[in-house]
């Protein structure tokens, strides 16, 4: 297993996937790598789509960016299925060290987002234990309810079908090394970049990246499969939902933006910006004949995006083509943000 961030695809081959519990024959998409929501066929031709994260609290974002962040980061997971989320469950381990005051300004801000995002908030569990600290304080499951005929997954992407990327990279890599060392970020990249990179908080969502792109259509009529780009960034994104649908990939790695700000903070802390953090990130297959729809759809809710390339049947690799020619695409050891983040926050930077 890594040392920071999620295992390895080999550590949940070997180690997780073999042990999952009891089958049942409702589980119609269980755990797999890659894939962001569990489905169950409910009956009545309905599924239930649901996903778990951790819940976070960065004391540099305080607690109400730190909420918002929570209930997007669990909800940009739900809706890769084409479903909104309806409802939620949270489990929050918080540390010793947070008072009430803290949690109450986060549970505000947090009870806020779900609101304006339609999630009525169903169970869960708080409480202050020993051993807790920041910045996981807790876990989240996300669920909705939809039609069996409608809902998405990783494995649905099928040979030539395109590759569209919303945004860009690095997107949450940017947003919190930045407001998470303000002082040593804005030293390094000046103030217009650095003011340019505080903003960047609120793209760490794909949720109406999603919701915008299926409504064109799904399956046949336009979208066949989505997945956010978390740890190990666009690279690793495209290399796990390639690996679901079990096919490989090509892609055009010099048509992915990497702006400015976030070129000048990755080169600053050594990180590669394709292969690191970029919730807010989406990636979207879709059919070729629909793929101008999508685009101009997600353009006209004024969401940058973009073809980087297409699924592929000839081979079960990525392989991306750059400047330096045309090379296979690995997924990263381990997300090169966690480690700089880390080297930060031991350097006490500020």
């Amino acid at each position: 297993m890594q040392s920071f961030g999620k295992p390895n695809r080999e550590y949940f081959q070997t180690v997780i996937f073999p042990r999952l519990g009891a089958r049942r024959s409702e589980v119609l998409v269980g755990p797999e790598f890659g894939v962001d929501n569990s489905v169950l066929d409910i009956g009545s031709g309905k599924v239930l789509v649901a996903t778990t994260d951790p819940l976070s609290f960065i004391p540099k974002l305080g607690p109400r960016d730190s909420a918002w962040l929570s209930v997007n980061l669990l909800a940009s997971d739900l809706t890769t299925s084409g479903f909104s989320p309806q409802y939620g469950i949270f489990d929050f381990n918080l540390p010793v060290a947070m008072n009430s005051r803290s949690f109450t300004e986060y549970w505000r801000a947090f009870h806020g987002e779900c609101l304006r995002l339609g999630i009525s908030i169903v169970g869960g569990h708080t409480g202050r234990y020993q051993g807790c600290d920041y910045t996981v304080i807790g876990g989240g499951t996300m669920c909705a309810i939809g039609a069996k005929d409608r809902y998405l997954t990783s494995v649905m992407g099928e040979t030539n079908d395109d590759i569209i990327l919303t945004k860009g990279a690095a997107i949450e890599t940017t947003a919190v090394l930045a407001r998470s060392f303000p002082k040593t970020v804005r030293r390094v990249l000046g103030p217009r970049l650095f003011e340019r990179a505080t903003r960047y908080l609120r793209k760490v969502t794909t949720v109406r990246d999603a919701l915008t792109a299926v409504s064109v259509g799904v399956h046949r009529e336009g979208v066949t499969s989505m997945h956010d780009a978390t740890e190990g960034g666009i690279v690793g994104a495209v290399l796990e939902l390639a690996g679901a649908a079990g096919l490989g990939a090509e892609l055009d790695l010099r048509t992915i933006p990497v702006s400015q700000e976030t070129e000048e903070i990755c080169k600053f802390f050594e990180i590669d910006p394709l292969s690191s953090l970029s919730e807010g990130s989406l990636i979207i297959t879709c059919k070729p004949s629909r793929t101008r729809r999508v685009l101009d759809r997600l353009n006209s809710a004024r969401i940058e995006s973009r073809v980087i390339g297409q699924l592929s049947s000839k081979a079960r690799q990525v392989y991306g083509t750059s400047g330096k020619g045309r090379i296979r695409m690995k997924y990263p050891k381990s997300d090169p943000y966690w480690k700089a983040y880390w080297k930060a926050t031991q350097k006490r930077w500020t």
